[in-house]
């Protein structure tokens, strides 16, 4: 009998703990989409307030925001060190603005070593996934970045590109630094 109680309470439990995570998902997008208002109405310190933890969470649009928050100086003192921190965990997690905007970084070397084939590979993911809207200069973008570099290294960036495969962040795993 007690064997019975036992696994009653943890069924309970498991019932409660499921509960929880359907109960979150709304609230997080809810969250979401009230830091993405208070960054649309030029509210950047609420915006960040509201965006940074469902960052650190590992919510690839909002590392996104943040990214970008912290590259232009909205909301976060400006720092492109940390803005491409953010890029990297987005763009790693298949966050098509993310990786436009670490291609981009990679090309100027603002707060990573400059390196166009790192540049080129995530120019050329975000232009295959980028919406059809925003295609075309996605494509435009990174074949003028190309003009930089000799066939060998498209090459090499093309090969990098075909091999990626997104990684959605778990939460509470630790994330690495961005490689330079």
């Amino acid at each position: 009998m007690s064997r019975n109680r036992d696994w009653a309470a943890i069924a309970r439990l498991l019932a409660g703990v499921l509960l929880a995570l359907v109960c979150l998902a709304p609230a997080r997008a809810a969250s979401l989409g009230a830091g993405i208002a208070a960054y649309d109405r030029q509210d950047f310190n609420r915006a960040a307030a509201i965006l940074r933890p469902l960052a650190i969470a590992g919510d690839p649009q909002a590392q996104s925001y943040v990214g970008y928050m912290y590259e232009t100086g909205r909301g976060f003192p400006q720092n492109y060190n940390v803005a491409a921190y953010w890029y990297f965990r987005a763009a790693n997690q298949g966050e098509t603005t993310a990786q436009y905007r670490l291609g981009l970084l990679y090309d100027k070397g603002d707060g990573l070593q400059q390196d166009y084939i790192k540049a080129h590979m995530w120019l050329d993911l975000a232009a295959a996934h980028a919406p059809p809207t925003s295609r075309d200069y996605c494509v435009r973008l990174r074949d003028a970045m190309a003009t930089k570099m000799t066939r060998g290294q498209i090459g090499v960036a093309r090969q990098l590109a075909l091999q990626w495969v997104p990684v959605r962040e778990r939460r509470g795993v630790a994330v690495l630094p961005v490689p330079n």
